[in-house]
């Protein structure tokens, strides 16, 4: 590979200029949006060790029994938004991937295609917050991926952009909860569904999603050039 097209796939961009909109670059952020739509709807059965707090209580029992080994086992149903998110902004980069994200909050304004549904009235749900804070997100993702993508970098972006997701989204819930006037223990319960080992599993996939997204924006590259 030339120097020129590694250089160009480390900046993303052509002849010194910032990509400018073209018909294959709508192409690419309109399937992005078509992307966080299927993650939404699309649920992972994730399973791991864990050990309860009366885990003690088993050790003289047989280990081998089923009933025993599935209590340690830990079921967990992961839907891998986020992650798609990172994707996109490690493909298109910080300009395209905010707006595939813009595009999609304006869809979901006038189509269900959310997790809860849709409309206008979702301004109002709980996890609203979370999709706004996706904006924020991939701008710093897409700020610091204009540098190498070496592993520590991904990590560090993967941690934060996944925290100012989660920490916005708690804020609009408190927001909304104090607009409802909601009982602690309902938003208690929704923090802990929507941030409670979640943040781990975002954080994990989102450095997977992110080396993905780079690889595919340079075979992209290659066949462009």
């Amino acid at each position: 590979m030339s120097k020129r097209i590694e250089k160009q796939i480390d900046s993303f961009k052509y002849k010194g200029e910032p990509i400018k909109i073209t018909l294959g670059t709508l192409i690419l952020t309109c399937l992005s949006v078509l992307f966080i739509i299927v993650a939404t709807f699309t649920q992972i059965t994730i399973k791991h060790p864990y050990f309860p707090l009366d885990t003690f209580s088993f050790l003289a029992q047989d280990v081998n029994d089923y009933e025993i080994l599935h209590h340690f086992i830990k079921s967990y149903k992961y839907i891998p938004q986020i992650p798609m998110v990172f994707f996109i902004v490690a493909l298109l980069g910080r300009k395209f991937g905010i707006l595939s994200i813009l595009m999609y909050i304006i869809l979901g304004l006038f189509f269900p295609i959310f997790a809860l549904g849709g409309g206008v009235r979702y301004l109002f749900e709980y996890g609203f917050g979370y999709i706004l804070a996706f904006l924020p997100a991939i701008f710093f993702a897409g700020t610091l991926l204009k540098g190498k993508t070496d592993f520590l970098r991904v990590f560090l972006i993967s941690v934060i952009g996944v925290l100012t997701i989660h920490v916005l989204g708690i804020l609009y819930m408190f927001f909304i909860a104090t607009l409802r006037q909601a009982p602690m223990d309902l938003v208690t319960s929704w923090i802990i569904s929507q941030s409670g080992i979640q943040i781990l599993y975002d954080i994990f996939f989102s450095i997977i999603a992110i080396f993905l997204g780079r690889q595919t924006r340079k075979l992209l590259w290659i066949v462009m050039c």
